[in-house]
């Protein structure tokens, strides 16, 4: 097995320097910095048009990362308060101390992220991936649904050969042909399919047993000191979402939203369109059920959280397993919530 430890070790001494410092977000009410990754969605045009800024009145400087292991090095460093990440390296940062709250649920598992197998490559069916050269963005929902894909098919780690890569490094690894098959989310899904086929999707995977999803979380220190700014930003992401949901015609390849989305994350407008449109999208109240962030010890954010790290730990990704992870999510914030008045 090949495995890339960069992202993994710079979150373990981020965290490290974190604790012995007492190191926390600014205090300073007025700016802060957010991270984003290149997936298609909805909100991210809210981050080109600068609605986000205007509706919450703070100076946001959003930076844009390769994965939400990254966002979450920079996090423990102190260089992100606010950031958009998928559950399983969200469970390992708070598995490793790191003190974080979900406040809005992104998507779940859908079709936007998949395992691709190249043409050619020989594999029909999960069983076949036996012996085959494989990647994932290291400890992202992608490498965690593909480790737990193996895990249900009893292929052993010995038997196959697994590549923790960065995106960019996965497609082009694929270009020159040393891999053959990787599970990704746009823009590398859109681009290694050119050559390949969807042999699984996210949401396949997560009715096999391996849920995961993508949230918007917040350190617990800037969100105690800015709770009106996360309803706001909140608020900006549930209106984007909507408007995909009820007006698909203003979000299709040739709409201006799909043009501001190419510009902003790479690809074409009929890219995003596609990314998009593979979306899981769910309604604030959904949100706010204890199906997802409002149930305590019993929602099922949190129960996904605690999954994915029990099985981290199986893979020695990290080395403590939370007895709970509810206290890293939270409906407050959402549109609607009453809790933000405070």
């Amino acid at each position: 097995m090949i495995y890339s430890r960069r992202t993994l070790l710079s979150l373990g001494i981020a965290l490290s320097v974190a604790a012995v410092t007492g190191f926390t977000a600014s205090a300073d009410t007025k700016k802060v910095v957010v991270g984003y990754q290149t997936d298609a969605l909805p909100s991210s045009v809210a981050i080109a048009n600068g609605e986000f800024a205007k509706s919450t009145g703070y100076d946001i400087d959003f930076r844009k990362f390769n994965s939400g292991a990254d966002i979450f090095a920079a996090i423990a460093f102190g260089d992100v308060q606010v950031g958009y990440v998928g559950s399983s390296p969200f469970a390992a940062a708070t598995s490793k101390g790191l003190d974080v709250k979900a406040f809005y649920l992104a998507s779940i598992s859908g079709t936007d992220e998949a395992l691709v197998v190249r043409n050619g490559s020989g594999i029909e069916k999960p069983s076949d991936l036996k012996g085959k050269k494989l990647a994932a963005a290291p400890v992202s929902t992608d490498h965690y649904q593909l480790f737990s894909v193996l895990k249900q098919e009893g292929i052993a780690e010995k038997d196959t050969q697994v590549f923790a890569i960065p995106q960019p490094e996965i497609v082009a690894a694929w270009n020159r042909g040393d891999i053959d098959a990787a599970f990704v989310w746009d823009p590398a899904l859109t681009e290694i399919k050119k050559s390949g086929r969807v042999l699984l999707t996210s949401k396949q995977v997560a009715d096999r047993g391996a849920a995961t999803f993508s949230a918007w979380v917040s350190t617990s220190a800037f969100a105690k000191e800015n709770p009106k700014f996360l309803a706001g930003f909140a608020a900006v992401i549930d209106k984007y979402s909507t408007s995909f949901v009820k007006d698909k015609a203003a979000w299709t390849a040739d709409s201006d939203n799909a043009k501001i989305l190419a510009k902003l994350l790479g690809g074409t407008p009929k890219d995003q369109d596609d990314g998009i449109t593979n979306l899981s999208l769910l309604p604030v109240d959904v949100q706010a059920s204890a199906a997802w962030l409002g149930g305590g010890e019993q929602s099922g954010a949190a129960a996904i959280l605690k999954a994915t790290a029990e099985f981290l730990k199986e893979q020695k990704k990290i080395t403590t397993v939370l007895p709970s992870y509810a206290a890293f999510v939270t409906p407050d914030y959402l549109p609607g919530a009453k809790a933000v008045t405070h």
